[in-house]
């Protein structure tokens, strides 16, 4: 259990520096000038997040897997639509703010600042939400994922 949160922590350590390389140049875009919202259902309660792609790299070594980062940011008391990564292996960290996730058959977990969690292929996450209703929280997520399959898949007639 220990080494695995020092193996986690330092892989956090090296996707921040890897993505600070790859900051934003400008206001709403990133160096490959890539940015996804995540769609949102016609009718919704809460502001939903956004998903901002920053490196999506095939893994020589590995094929058909892909390395995908991105940046999700959550505005103030913003909730995800449940959803699944599909087959991909998903690491979160915490960038900012504060974060409730929840997995299928699994407790409420809240996640601060420095914080983060993995989520094994398949997982159904059906809690994203930004606990704040007045700051805003940001996820850097990493995905390892058969190539060409969609990052994210809500549930069908989830909203937000």
């Amino acid at each position: 259990m220990i080494r695995e949160r020092i193996v986690l922590r330092a892989l956090a350590a090296g996707m921040v520096a890897a993505t600070a390389a790859v900051a934003p140049t400008a206001e709403g875009s990133t160096a490959s000038g890539t940015e996804r919202p995540t769609p949102r259902p016609a009718q919704t309660t809460s502001p939903s997040e956004t998903f901002r792609l920053l490196i999506e790299k095939a893994l020589p070594n590995v094929p058909g897997k892909t390395f995908t980062t991105a940046i999700v940011d959550f505005p103030p008391s913003a909730r995800a639509a449940p959803h699944r990564h599909g087959n991909a292996f998903v690491y979160a960290y915490v960038l900012k703010g504060t974060v409730l996730s929840q997995l299928v058959n699994e407790p409420v977990h809240t996640y601060r600042t420095g914080e983060s969690w993995v989520e094994p292929p398949g997982a159904h996450h059906v809690l994203t939400e930004n606990v704040s209703k007045t700051q805003p929280a940001k996820l850097l997520v990493v995905f390892v994922s058969d190539t060409g399959a969609p990052i994210k898949i809500p549930d069908p007639g989830a909203t937000s």
